[in-house]
């Protein structure tokens, strides 16, 4: 058994007017691969470090199956890291660079091939074991990186944003790459990361933290579809998740939110949820768009105000404005909008998503 347990881990740096990391509760189970997702600064990397045995908490403790860790050096926890650093030493081959920790625990040379032999197979090393780093380039040295790891056959495996460093038909690559390789091997894995698609991909849960904290802990989609705050519905999405302010009311029996001077429907029960007034959230792919105002007489839709059309490919990228308030829409790419032109929003009404604006916080629907 693998399984990670964070239990009311705080760490405070001297000097720091803030807690790097407050009062943090996760667990992470058997040979499952969790993502902490957040931005720069939110304590994401220092929580790993603890995990790792590279910092100490100041409170709260960690446990790695049923061994509490806490006070154990990184080598005795039975954890490999993967930095953002590829970290390949440039005098060894690729087979001497991967089976530098066995050297260390002066494994039998015959285990020794077979363990870098199996690694080198599963990362599409072999041509390369020959080489120096130097004749590699960054994604085959990222590889090389993971390969040292995984070959150690690590209880846990910790990963600091290891694609980083690559370009960006790389990174999607080695992704893809390395989402297989994990599920290969078996191995728990805790991947830190501040990108939101990386995290969506891999993660079979992602943790989003924000200033020290845990917000929220689920299944990507479930964190994509169902965000627990407004920072979290903004902080992942490409484009981030629209929120709209308005101001909850019933009107002859139902509730309606009002939007200047428009409105949308409501669940039942949300103006005494949100006296203090309503975030409308709604991703940019659940609106549909029209040129003309719909005749339906059940159609909820919002006129806007077209600011800005970008082409991305296989959609427009389209911006608007709902009374002052900005919102994206993805469309088709034969869309009649330009700036300037009066267009139609019909938000998927099973896809909004009602939040408090004083704190930004879920309301249940």
């Amino acid at each position: 058994m693998s399984e990670i347990r964070i239990e009311g881990i705080s760490k405070t740096y001297p000097g720091g007017k803030a807690a790097a990391v407050s009062d943090v509760s996760l667990t992470v189970g058997d040979t499952e691969f969790i993502v902490l997702l957040g931005p720069s600064g939110c304590g994401k990397t220092t929580l790993l470090r603890m995990i790792a045995g590279l910092e100490y908490p100041d409170v709260g403790r960690v446990l790695i199956g049923e061994r509490d860790v806490t006070d154990l050096p990184p080598r005795k926890r039975g954890i490999a890291m993967v930095f953002q650093s590829y970290a390949v030493f440039p005098h060894l081959t690729v087979f001497e660079n991967i089976a530098f920790g066995l050297r260390m625990q002066k494994r039998p040379n015959a285990e020794v091939r077979r363990r870098v032999d199996n690694a080198a197979s599963l990362l599409q090393l072999e041509p390369y074991v020959g080489r120096y780093s130097a004749q590699l380039s960054g994604g085959q040295r990222q590889r090389v990186a993971v390969a040292r790891a995984i070959v150690m056959e690590p209880a846990v495996l910790l990963m600091d944003e290891p694609l980083s460093n690559l370009d960006a038909l790389l990174r999607l690559q080695f992704r893809a790459e390395l989402k297989k390789l994990v599920s290969e091997v078996k191995t728990t894995t805790v991947y830190v990361t501040h990108d939101q698609v990386e995290a969506l991909s891999l993660g079979d849960r992602i943790a989003v933290m924000r200033e020290s904290q845990i917000i929220q802990v689920a299944e990507p989609m479930v964190v994509y579809d169902h965000p627990a705050t407004a920072f979290v519905g903004g902080f992942i999405g490409n484009p981030p998740m629209n929120f709209l302010r308005g101001e909850a009311h019933s009107e002859n029996g139902h509730t309606r939110i009002s939007i200047g001077g428009q409105s949308l429907a409501a669940p039942s029960g949300l103006a005494e949820q949100a006296a203090d007034g309503v975030l409308v959230g709604i991703r940019a792919e659940n609106i549909r768009t029209t040129a003309d105002r719909p005749q339906s007489a059940d159609a909820s839709a919002l006129q806007a105000d077209t600011l800005v059309v970008e082409p991305l490919g296989s959609h427009l990228l389209v911006t608007a404005s709902v009374e002052g308030q900005v919102v994206k829409v993805l469309t088709r790419t034969d869309f009649p909008a330009r700036p300037g032109d009066t267009i139609w929003l019909q938000p998927e009404a099973d896809k909004l998503r009602w939040l408090r604006a004083t704190d930004g916080s879920a309301i249940a629907s």
